[in-house]
């Protein structure tokens, strides 16, 4: 099963549903309590779901953002899903969160906190510019979204608003 966590300018989720459901096929897709920002679960493997995306003509969707695993949005939490997915990290990595509705984290602090214990844990080199892998975290209230995106994974269509 792969998780996506989908993004779209507001009022055009819609649309952005319907082509999650024209490139995939078999998808679920669930609305947030923030405008634009969807969840899709697809039993399609991470690269067959990503390149069945690229390969389809966008319009509506901003973000594609590959998840591995969605855990409680508290920081022991988030650290143990990220030094657990870090073991996949190949090469040079940055780490990158986005918090909604959460007032107890930090995008930043969660940037560095979690960067600084990779580096810590396994050694790997941090480049913030070009990394070879991506370690992001997506806080969606309560539950938090982590996973591990190699380079060319995180699919950023142009959209036209």
């Amino acid at each position: 099963m792969t998780v996506l966590l989908v993004t779209a300018p507001p009022r055009r989720e819609g649309d952005a549903i319907l082509e999650l459901e024209w490139a995939l096929g078999r998808v679920r897709v669930r609305g947030t309590d923030w405008k634009g920002v969807l969840l899709a679960e697809t039993p399609l493997s991470r690269g067959e779901a990503l390149e069945r995306l690229r390969g389809f003509e966008i319009q509506a969707l901003q973000r594609v953002v590959p998840l591995d695993v969605i855990v409680p949005a508290r920081r022991g939490d988030i650290e143990r899903a990220v030094l657990e997915l870090a073991k996949r990290i190949d090469g040079t990595f940055a780490v990158r969160a986005r918090v909604r509705g959460n007032k107890k984290l930090s995008g930043g602090e969660l940037e560095a906190g979690m960067g600084s214990i990779i580096v810590e844990r396994f050694g790997y080199s941090v480049n913030l510019s070009d990394p070879d892998c991506t370690v992001v975290v997506e806080v969606l209230g309560k539950k938090a979204g982590v996973g591990v995106v190699k380079r060319g994974e995180l699919l950023r269509p142009d959209v036209a608003d």
